[in-house]
């Protein structure tokens, strides 16, 4: 399985980075996994929703070229359905066993994601209705692909 995880900025903070390369390292032992990472674009606070727009337009065009033709891809969304780890993982080996061996995961930036990527994404998935710092979501999603294919 050749899995990518395609997120908008950089890890700023190192007790992330830290969790971040334990996963991956764990995870190399199973499958090949690229982190991707594209520009985010400044999103001060107070922006009117056409500026949000624009932002998340922007983002999502870098998103969109560094999505592979050939993957079956997720987009981490609020509005997604949420699985349990155990269904998470079935969904993962039901994918390798109908020779989707290329997965991308997107994640997008802090205003969420381009209405273009949502409506490329092959699954739209949710880990909780709460809204978490997308830097944090790559570490809960490595953890929950490290689990996934641990088992």
């Amino acid at each position: 399985m050749d899995i990518r995880i395609i997120a908008v900025g950089k890890i700023k903070e190192r007790y992330l980075q830290q969790g971040i390369d334990a996963y991956l390292k764990g995870i190399g032992r199973f499958c090949s996994l690229e982190l991707v990472q594209v520009a985010d674009e400044r999103a001060p606070q107070g922006l009117s929703l056409a500026q949000e727009e624009a932002v998340k337009a922007k983002e999502g065009q870098q998103i969109l070229k560094a999505i592979r033709s050939n993957s079956y891809t997720i987009a981490l969304a609020i509005e997604g359905h949420a699985l349990s780890t155990q269904a998470f993982s079935g969904k993962l080996k039901d994918l390798a066993l109908n020779k989707k061996r290329c997965i991308d995961f997107i994640i997008g930036g802090s205003l969420g994601l381009d209405e273009a990527i949502l409506k490329r994404a092959d699954l739209l998935l949710s880990f909780s209705r709460f809204t978490f710092p997308h830097q944090l979501m790559r570490l809960l999603l490595l953890e929950q692909i490290y689990k996934a294919l641990s088992r």
